[in-house]
């Protein structure tokens, strides 16, 4: 079992696991966490397959007080502890059991009453109403364990403001609601902690959590970056373009950034750094590169599959919709990189000094394409997106068995994956439970209407004042949280009001779902860049503006798509011609931005030259042709005065 934890990383805080505490009986309550754990992936799997084998709030119930067991065993509280001693650590486990017990018995409560409640015969004594108070300040707390205190923050100020908001001024004062009614809301009913969110976690995410467990721990890693770099290794940025690659390969399957970047980044960012690459550059290619594997298709970190649920879209419509924005994001990413490298007067790396495959590298590829290929073929046969995870899994353990001798040698391994994918979804499941009481209070309170209304009385008068009011609301919300929680929680509060601007429902999902992955490299918290800085020994700061330069265009193409939805080829006006004049004025404004940015072409630009072509890049993205035009021609002209002085300055210098 110590091998197995060590595979799982629980010494890891960026796994989200506790540090070991020293007492005999804390360390056998982990053991049991990660068991329970590994039981639980293979309950992930199994119910993609079968589907609802009991009634749904039997399965959110229970599944939702296993993820809280294995969240409070393997980070309890007694590994928080600034001091280390048998009585405070005792007091700091009977604290943990008995908040797990008035958690089951809130879990039992609520399905003892469900079918009252659906008959509206219920009445909740003051027991049920401070049972039901304290498992949500549990789900709060376990939440906080999990992913920090901004989401908890926010639950206990929507717990509050349910109960004392009417107190407050302008849109946030509604009514006033007893205990009763709401907790009758929060917890007893189906609009709350078992609603919607837990239902989709438990049907669909888990499955696909696991599944990126398991191709972690699968021994695909290591081929996967080799191969990067044989590939890239003739271009001038080298390490660097092979941490795009290999990150955003990995980054589609996984659901949390910072994993992928501690993950990928422990090999590519030193390789980066030798290279010639500053360390504040270094972190911020990983940074940036992982924070995008979350908009590539087709697996987007699960979220693909999520947003199915919620436009009421087929997969391949979701997955076609993502695919452009997400190359050009990677476009950028990489001529970024070239630029950067042409600056330093970095060369691309001698063919006999290049990353050479092993002899299984090729065939051991298949550990990764060979589930991708299982879900799209599943998926293109009609069949559900659970069922597509489900024989993702399944794929996944058969290939690695057969082609890495290292898992059949070692079958702990594969249950160290399970353990680790299973603590993965049971984080992920408190903070979906979290999302769940504020859910409830945008109902209850009719908050959520209230702010829709607010904001389409400002796109009333100009549309682009509201989305960059909405960008901004999405690059707060999703601070501190993986991907899932983060557009989830974002599309609570902002969806209805981005509705009532007009646009239709993918292009506002795709929207707050870009701004919501991007948080994780915009300071002030920036999880993804405050986990690659250390790696490479850079500033978190400097790590995180650094990314935001790299990834300008992810910034920049959810403004152009909701202007110019051809780009998202699944629209109902798409036309080839509307598609090619959006890709080229994309193209071309993204490479004037990323020159101008680096200050650097072919050679060091002008403040002049790097001024023009900001201003022609921004304004060829505008919708009216009348500005189009003038800024292609400004841009074309700037691009060609600076290759023209360089052509006379070669003359001058050769004659």
């Amino acid at each position: 079992m110590n091998d197995a934890r060590k595979e799982i990383g629980i010494d890891d805080p960026e796994d989200g696991v506790a540090a070991e505490a020293n007492s005999a009986f804390g360390r056998t309550l982990r053991a049991i966490g990660l068991v329970v754990a590994a039981l639980l992936a293979i309950h992930a799997i199994y119910v993609a397959y079968v589907g609802q084998y009991l009634a749904p709030e039997i399965i959110r119930a229970g599944v939702l007080w296993t993820c809280a067991l294995i969240v409070t065993f393997t980070s309890p509280l007694a590994a928080e502890l600034p001091w280390r001693n048998r009585a405070v650590e005792s007091l700091a486990w009977c604290i943990d059991l008995a908040m797990l017990a008035v958690l089951a018995f809130a879990c039992w409560n609520f399905l003892h009453k469900i079918d009252d409640i659906e008959n509206l015969v219920v009445q909740f004594s003051p027991w049920d109403q401070a049972s039901a108070l304290i498992a949500i300040i549990v789900l709060l707390e376990l939440s906080r364990r999990a992913f920090g205190l901004i989401l908890s923050a926010v639950g206990v100020i929507a717990l509050l403001y349910c109960l004392f908001g009417q107190d407050l001024p302008w849109i946030f004062r509604h009514s006033g609601f007893s205990l009763e009614l709401s907790m009758e809301i929060i917890w007893f009913g189906l609009q709350g902690v078992f609603g919607f969110a837990t239902g989709i976690v438990v049907l669909l995410i888990l499955v696909f959590i696991v599944f990126g467990a398991l191709l972690e721990g699968s021994g695909a890693g290591a081929t996967m970056i080799r191969m990067a770099l044989a590939a890239t290794g003739g271009t001038r940025g080298g390490p660097a373009h092979a941490a795009v690659v290999a990150s955003s390969i990995f980054g589609m399957s996984s659901g949390s950034v910072t994993a992928n970047v501690v993950g990928t980044g422990v090999v590519t960012i030193p390789l980066i750094k030798q290279r010639g690459f500053s360390p504040a550059f270094a972190a911020a290619v990983e940074a940036t590169a992982s924070t995008g594997g979350q908009l590539m298709p087709p697996v987007m970190g699960a979220a693909a599959f999520l947003m199915t649920q919620l436009v009421g879209q087929p997969y391949q419509v979701i997955a076609l919709a993502a695919l452009v924005p997400a190359l050009f994001y990677y476009g950028s990413l990489f001529a970024a990189i070239g630029q950067e490298a042409r600056r330093l007067g970095l060369e691309p790396t001698p063919r006999d000094q290049r990353q050479k495959l092993e002899p299984g590298d090729k065939p051991r590829s298949l550990i990764f394409f060979g589930p991708l290929a299982a879900i799209i073929i599943t998926l293109a046969m009609g069949r559900s997106p659970s069922m597509a995870g489900f024989w993702a899994c399944i794929t996944t353990i058969v290939i690695a068995l057969i082609l890495n001798p290292e898992l059949r040698a070692k079958p702990a391994m594969l249950l160290a994956a399970l353990a680790k994918g299973g603590v993965a979804g049971a984080r992920i499941m408190m903070a979906v439970g979290a999302i769940g009481i504020l859910l409830a209070v945008f109902e209850l309170t009719g908050l959520g209407l209230k702010f829709a209304t607010q904001v389409a009385l400002i796109g009333d008068t100009t549309l682009f004042v509201a989305l960059i009011l909405a960008a901004a609301s999405c690059l707060v919300l999703g601070m501190g949280m993986p991907t899932l929680p983060a557009y989830m929680i974002i599309v609570l509060v902002l969806g209805l009001g981005m509705k009532k601007l007009g646009l239709p429902d993918l292009s506002v999902h795709m929207f707050v779902f870009y701004f919501g992955v991007l948080s994780a490299i915009t300071p002030p918290v920036a999880l993804a860049a405050v986990a690659a800085a250390p790696i490479a020994g850079a500033e978190p700061v400097r790590t995180g503006l650094a990314s935001m330069r790299l990834a300008l265009v992810g910034f920049i193409v959810p403004f152009f798509f909701v202007y110019e939805p051809s780009l998202l080829l699944v629209m109902d006006d798409f036309t080839i011609q509307a598609f090619v004049w959006a890709a080229f004025r994309l193209a071309f404004a993204v490479w004037l931005l990323t020159t101008a940015m680096s200050g650097f072409e072919t050679e060091k630009l002008s403040p002049l030259s790097r001024g023009l072509r900001v201003i022609a890049g921004f304004a060829m993205l505008m919708v009216m042709w009348e500005i189009q035009l003038p800024a292609i021609a400004l841009g074309a002209a700037a691009v060609a005065s600076d290759r023209g002085l360089l052509r006379t300055r070669s003359a001058q210098i050769a004659g």
